[in-house]
């Protein structure tokens, strides 16, 4: 079923306090869908609701970290008890780690996993009942990335979350069919959002600093803002979209991984090698 018209819909946001979510929630603002955000950093979110101006002074901020299951089940009891079920879920809070299976610890796993997959399950395990029981039906959109079915090197923890959020999508589009709650998956190619800021350089010893200087660098120049994805997402939620690539890399990846893979994994190893070495 479709939600062409978002006014008065209650639209929970992960990770809103900057890049994808924060867009994702000006933008669903914009369409007057109230807001429930949650994001780890609580500077971030007053800085949103600063931003919104007027239309966001009823919103629901809370500090959020989604790697914590009890944290996110406060946050789901909050804006149940406070508002009622979400009609939209978007779960954009991602964190980025590059390096290879041989340059990872058990803890970076942990924590790309914790946080860009579980983040996600989390999240969907304490949101969902309430609005299952509710009725209506619902969209529930995850944020992936062109990494969640383009495999490539040096990115070994990142590109396993992705592709886990990738086929967790797969599997709760089924699930819910019944409930008439819809599931959007998300990818963006190159997004220029702060991701790059905080992630974990595992695979340059020593030159930490000079590759993310230089990955910044390239997100910079490739001037995609997250906007675009933003709109991806309305879209997503007002269609009923199953899967949405966004930006022209994200595109040409998937039809090649689909349809010339060796070509695309030959494109991944020189990408990475760009990136990675010195």
């Amino acid at each position: 079923e479709l939600m062409k018209n978002l006014s008065g819909k209650l639209a929970v946001i992960t990770g809103a306090g900057g890049g994808i979510g924060r867009a994702a929630a000006l933008a669903l603002a914009n369409e007057g869908a109230e807001l429930a955000v949650c994001d780890i950093a609580p500077a971030a979110l007053d800085n949103l609701k600063t931003a919104l101006g007027a239309r966001g002074e009823n919103i629901i901020a809370c500090a959020v970290d989604v790697s914590d299951r009890d944290a996110v089940a406060h946050f789901a009891r909050e804006v149940c008890e406070r508002r009622r079920a979400p009609d939209i879920l978007v779960n954009s809070a991602g964190v980025y780690i590059s390096g290879t299976i041989l340059d990872l610890t058990p803890d970076d796993w942990t924590w790309a996993l914790s946080v860009n997959l579980f983040g996600v399950i989390h999240a969907c395990h304490y949101f969902l009942p309430p609005m299952i029981a509710r009725g209506g039906g619902g969209n529930i959109v995850n944020l992936v990335s062109m990494y969640g079915y383009w495999p490539s090197p040096g990115v070994a923890g990142y590109l396993t979350s992705k592709f886990g959020v990738f086929g967790f999508s797969e599997a709760l589009r089924e699930d819910l069919r019944a409930h008439n709650i819809s599931v959007s998956t998300v990818c963006p190619g190159m997004i220029n959002t702060g991701i790059v800021r905080n992630m974990r350089i595992r695979n340059a010893p020593g030159r930490e600093d000079a590759v993310r200087a230089a990955l910044q660098n390239a997100y910079t120049r490739r001037n995609y803002g997250p906007e675009p994805v933003a709109a991806a997402i309305v879209g997503a939620v007002k269609r009923n979209k199953k899967l949405v690539l966004v930006s022209p890399e994200a595109r040409i990846m998937y039809f090649l991984e689909r349809f010339f893979p060796a070509l695309s994994r030959v494109i991944a190893r020189r990408a990475a090698k760009r990136m990675f070495s010195p």
